[in-house]
């Protein structure tokens, strides 16, 4: 996509709620993006999903109070940043009693990541029903327009928006209308419009598209004395966005004398894995690991209601999809290890395979996160070669969360640099639900059951993605490329409201320093991202033989169907991000898989 025009027309909107499991209010009411190149014709970005909601209130005893936003104004700072001023609501989009006589700002530097700056006092006390800004360069202040909904109209100035008390007193003043906007967008609420340069527009267009093969480059030839040489060589599959992924082609070369000098022009057709979802009906959180030249399959076991762990063994990872399966768990075997057998995964630490799970003693309140090693020499598909699970505790050996009260689940293991961390989710229950929230600590890689630090927090469900339905952040998982850390966590409740959110790192920063890592406003993976799979979440990354990387992951083959595992490529757009919605025909052009090659063979 290579937008032509000098300012490229970007518009901010709001949509009409839909069915609860559908687009809830809380997705609604967030603010959305579309663009346009002549100002008439906008496309909506993002799958017309929202890209910045308001947070979630703290409460003194740990709680969060969801919040959302309506009416949002999108407009240039004096400082060349984009600010925009919003009505804070209820989740429900009520009025929020704490927003009476004030409105929400945030900031944003390219309009992908926004800072939540905090509510402007406007000297009021009444409810603020709709909402515009402007920076006027004569009096070098901010105009805020404002009106209550009864027929009142205001406006007040202000020099420095980040000055949240700043306000000057409310004047009257005459009624605003924003300029009319049409839209042919599902559920559009439209606000205003603004011109954006088109250097970012560029960026945010291709950050916010799926993008597609647009092209596959090879060589005009190659110089080969086996077939090897050629086997080799990869294509080069180049992306809308501008990115491009290496691609292995299956060669046609049966017309070739690989004994004998000479020239020769051969076919061949782009390789594309196919994996229909889903590839594991009825399984969950699905990881896959390569362990001695093999690969293994591992999930949650919903066909039993979560009461054994089954693994899957092959040599490729097409070949897991019709593997059979050996059960290695079960509910049966331990006094301590009765049920909820939950997002098993497979970590290997110091040239040691283990799995990370959780289980329960017996009641839901006592999921603790468990190890599990494969012995010396073990093989992973037979249940004797491994050892009893083993809870995880603090570093001082205690409990990792208070049995009982608090639950521990989905433990993921990384390493950078040299150090072991592990991720993972706990939800307090008594004597207050809080949700779940995604904690990290460094893991003792000579007994990794056992943290190395103290816990730390990482994130909470605090946009309306995170607490729909209910407030989870859970299944962390991370996947580390070119010095940044991305850790995908899900969100939302286990149904069709299930969702993918990011967090990023520098690899060479104090990842234990929750100001390290930067939290995207929206989620990356939801069902609006692929048709026909909905609440995609809780996954996983494994990279094959050919330095591809796959993210697995499960969804619903419909809004209330079973949950099934899928895999699919993972391909890194612009500025470095996974692309987690790129589908087959997406991935691979289907009309651009045939290419051809001049091979030149030499001999001595």
């Amino acid at each position: 996509m290579i937008l032509k025009s000098e300012f490229i027309k970007v518009l901010c909107y709001t949509r009409t709620p839909q069915e609860d499991i559908i687009y809830a209010p809380r997705l609604a009411y967030s603010m959305h993006l579309a663009y346009s190149e002549n100002g008439r014709d906008f496309q909506a970005l993002n799958h017309n999903s929202g890209v910045l909601f308001a947070k979630a209130r703290n409460h003194e005893n740990g709680t969060l109070r969801a919040k959302s936003l309506k009416n949002p104004y999108l407009f240039r700072m004096a400082d060349g940043k984009f600010g925009v001023v919003a009505v804070r609501t209820e989740a429900d989009g009520q009025q929020d009693e704490e927003s009476r006589g004030a409105v929400l700002f945030f900031t944003s530097d390219d309009l992908l990541q926004y800072q939540e700056i905090g509510l402007v006092d406007l000297k009021s006390d009444v409810y603020v029903h709709d909402v515009a800004c402007e920076y006027d360069e004569t009096s070098q202040a901010y105009v805020i327009r404002w009106s209550d909904g009864k027929g009142g109209s205001y406006q007040n100035k202000i020099q420095d928006l980040y000055d949240l008390a700043g306000a000057g007193t409310p004047e009257k003043a005459e009624a605003f209308t924003l300029e009319a906007v049409s839209a042919d967008i599902e559920g559009v609420q439209p606000r205003n419009v603004i011109g954006v340069p088109r250097e970012t527009a560029q960026r945010l267009v291709c950050r916010l598209t799926v993008p597609e093969n647009v092209a596959i480059e090879v060589p005009d030839g190659i110089k080969a004395a086996s077939e090897e040489d050629l086997k080799a060589l990869k294509a080069t599959a180049v992306y809308s966005d501008g990115t491009t992924a290496p691609k292995a082609v299956d060669w046609d070369t049966a017309s070739v004398r690989w004994d004998q000098a000479g020239t020769y022009r051969v076919k061949g057709r782009v390789r594309q894995e196919h994996y229909a979802f889903p590839i594991a009906p009825n399984r969950a959180d699905p990881c896959i690991a390569k362990w001695n030249g093999k690969y293994y399959f591992i999930a949650t076991n919903d066909a039993d209601g979560n009461r054994t762990l089954y693994i899957r063994e092959a040599e490729t990872i097409s070949g897991l999809v019709q593997a059979g399966e050996s059960l290695i768990l079960d509910t049966q075997t331990y006094d301590h290890i009765k049920g909820l057998l939950w997002a098993p995964e497979f970590h290997i630490i110091e040239d040691e395979l283990y799995i990370f799970h959780a289980a329960t003693t017996g009641e839901f309140f006592y999921e603790e996160c468990h190890v599990m090693k494969l012995h010396e020499g073990g093989d992973p598909t037979c249940a004797a070669d491994w050892s009893m699970p083993r809870r995880v505790v603090r570093k001082d050996g205690t409990e990792l969360c208070e049995a009982g009260k608090v639950i521990s689940l989905d433990m993921t293991v990384f390493q950078v640099n040299g150090d072991c961390y592990a991720a993972w989710s706990e939800r307090q229950f008594v004597p207050v639900d809080l949700g779940a929230w995604v904690y990290i600590a460094k893991l003792d890689p000579k007994e990794p059951w056992r943290l190395a630090s103290d816990p730390v927090l990482l994130t909470k469900p605090d946009f309306g993605w995170a607490n729909n339905h209910t407030f989870v952040d859970e299944g962390p998982f991370a996947l580390i490329r070119d010095g940044r850390i991305f850790l995908t966590f899900s969100s939302a409740a286990v149904d069709a409201t299930y969702c993918v959110g990011l967090l990023t790192a520098d690899a060479n920063a104090d990842l234990l320093d929750p100001g390290s890592w930067t939290k995207g406003n929206y989620p990356l993976l939801t069902s609006r991202s692929v048709p026909g799979e909905y609440g995609p979440g809780h996954n996983s990354y494994i990279t094959d033989d050919d330095g591809v990387t796959w993210n697995v992951y499960h969804a619903r083959p419909g809004v209330e169907g079973p949950r099934g595992s899928g895999i699919r490529r993972v391909h890194f757009g612009m500025d470095g991000y996974p692309v987690l919605d790129l589908t087959e025909e997406r991935d691979l052009n289907p009309a651009l898989a045939e290419v051809s090659i001049e091979i030149i063979v030499q001999r001595d």
